[in-house]
């Protein structure tokens, strides 16, 4: 419920309270008095999107602020802490929820929710659990199909918001596995030529059985052959100041020979005894060396051309895999992945039977929801119509008679009815579409009836109606009030009205009163009560708050409205 409203810059609107509370809330006031702005600033708190043209001539920014009254837990609430602000307890288990928006003369603009920053779209998120807003561009969407089958699923309640369910998670599982199966059959071709290309792309890598790593192991006994006889002539060289063969002096003989000599009279000086360790150590390590370098020399032998034109041969296999696959490692990952969508691409004929059976189980499964849904929106189509009509002949339309049909219609997201909305205005009358046969004043109502048969099963917290009651008057108008007032019983009623008959039931009436300094014309928002709220609704009788017969004329809708 919105408690109060505050604008500031706002069109013609300099600064204005507006103090709403529960009820019906009528808002009048001259032509340009600005009575349009109050629903213009609550849609910019209900995320609509900004216009710099709405801000005041000379000033910088518009404001517009909103206190709520909401439930200190649930839908709401949760809302606005995820973005940060919070809800002010009052006690009872409600809450105060403040909202803001400016929008700037360039057009920038900001929103505040709970007290902090956020996005206008968190405002917009919030706006189906707040307000609902009827105004002369809602009735032309009651025209369409959509509207009206939303209208429909909104008063079926609980049966059919638990088809409408069920139909689409059936729906989603059908279009899902028809739409696998059509990108399979209409992939086959494309398919067959990967699955060719895999096979040998997997044959080739089998064949050639690379191993990760190789490439660089080839490249080091592809060098190590190409030097071959350098590095003979380097180690039998070495092994030869290591270990002579003819007898002649080696490192191994004179290593030996000073490690003797130490050993003689090292017992006289422990110094000379460690050095005497150290030269036997190095003893035993030139004779490895030597061993090494023979078995070096001997692996060396075993290596001739054959072996380098071998290793050459399979660096080129290698390479060629490389360009194949960009990597050693790319081919090997192939081999591993490759064989599974081998198996997938030749699994096509048995995978397209399967994936028909499944179509034609979903298909089924669809078939059966959208027979619930179906039933269960003309069950409500039934109920709806009578409640309608009877609503009708209480809004000055006595012989009108609404039907709700429900026809079926290429499956789609939200089922495969459409729903249309027809109407009867007198007996005799073929029922046509709402869309093309009802004036104005016959679709306000309508709007209005479906509003009121809707909220006693989906009641909303809160419903603006901009200038609902256009193209009616008289009684009419009067039962338009008292269907508002109605309404207001269990919802918060907002109604933005130019006729007396409709303003007589408000609970609440409040005006937009216009002023001129001569320089830029402002307006504020008054609470009308007692005399003047008399005068008001003289004025919007005869244009003459004055007139004594308009008086007495305000005094009897007045009295009306108080004994509805």
């Amino acid at each position: 419920m919105i408690e109060e409203m505050r604008l500031r810059d706002l069109g013609v609107i300099a600064d204005a309270t507006l103090p709403i509370g529960r009820g019906f809330t009528a808002i009048t006031g001259e032509t340009g008095a600005g009575k349009t702005m109050v629903v213009t600033g609550l849609g910019l708190l209900l995320g609509q999107r900004a216009d710099s043209g709405a801000v005041r001539k000379g000033a910088a920014q518009a404001t517009v602020e909103g206190v709520w009254l909401v439930p200190e837990e649930g839908v709401v609430a949760a809302r606005v802490r995820e973005a940060g602000g919070d809800v002010e307890p009052v006690g009872g288990g409600s809450a105060e929820l403040y909202l803001g928006r400016t929008v700037s003369s360039e057009g920038r603009g900001r929103a505040t929710v709970g007290g902090r920053t956020a996005p206008a779209g968190v405002l917009a998120d919030l706006a189906d659990d707040l307000v609902v807003v009827h105004g002369q561009s809602d009735q032309l969407r009651l025209k369409s199909s959509s509207a009206q089958r939303d209208a429909l699923d909104r008063f079926g309640g609980e049966p059919v918001g638990a088809a409408r369910t069920a139909y689409r998670a059936a729906w989603d599982v059908w279009r899902r596995l028809d739409a696998e199966l059509t990108t399979l059959t209409a992939d086959r071709d494309e398919r067959a030529r990967e699955a060719e290309r895999l096979r040998a792309a997997i044959a080739e890598i089998e064949a050639v059985a690379p191993v990760a790593g190789e490439e660089e192991e080839l490249a080091r006994r592809a060098e190590r052959l190409a030097n071959a006889e350098d590095l003979r002539v380097a180690a039998v060289t070495a092994h030869a100041a290591l270990s002579s063969e003819d007898g002649s002096p080696d490192v191994v003989m004179l290593l030996a020979e000073a490690r003797r000599a130490l050993e003689r009279i090292s017992g006289s000086d422990e110094a000379l005894a460690e050095i005497g360790a150290l030269v036997t150590d190095l003893g035993y390590r030139a004779t490895d060396a030597s061993v090494a370098l023979s078995g070096y020399l001997a692996d060396l032998d075993e290596s001739g051309p054959h072996e380098l034109a071998a290793v050459d041969e399979r660096r080129g296999v290698i390479a060629g895999l490389v360009r194949a696959h960009g990597s050693v490692d790319a081919a090997i990952s192939l081999l591993e992945t490759g064989s599974a969508r081998l198996v997938e691409l030749d699994d096509d004929g048995d995978r397209l039977q399967r994936l028909e059976t499944q179509r034609d189980a979903a298909a089924a499964e669809l078939d059966a929801a959208a027979e619930a849904l179906t039933a269960a929106r003309r069950e409500a189509a039934e109920r709806l119509s009578a409640a309608v009509t009877e609503e009708l002949h209480a809004l000055a339309l006595p012989d009108a008679r609404l039907s709700v049909d429900v026809a079926p219609v290429t499956p789609a997201g939200h089922g495969r009815d459409e729903v249309a909305i027809l109407l009867a205005p007198h007996p005799g009358a073929d029922p046509r579409p709402v869309s093309r046969g009802a004036s104005g004043g016959e679709l306000s109502r309508v709007m209005l009836a479906i509003e009121v048969v809707i909220a006693g099963v989906d009641p909303v917290p809160t419903f603006v109606f901009d200038e609902v009651d256009a193209g009616i008057g008289g009684a009419a108008a009067i039962e338009v009030g008292r269907r508002l007032a109605r309404l207001a019983e269990s919802s918060q009623v907002i109604a933005v009205t130019h006729l007396a008959q409709v303003a007589a039931f408000a609970g609440n009436h409040l005006t937009v009163v216009k002023g001129n300094d001569g320089a830029v014309t402002a307006s504020s928002v008054r609470r009308l009560d007692g005399a003047e709220r008399e005068a008001e609704m003289a004025r919007l009788l005869s244009g003459l708050s004055d007139s004594d017969a308009a008086l007495t004329h305000a005094r009897e809708l007045l009295e009306t409205g108080r004994s509805r």
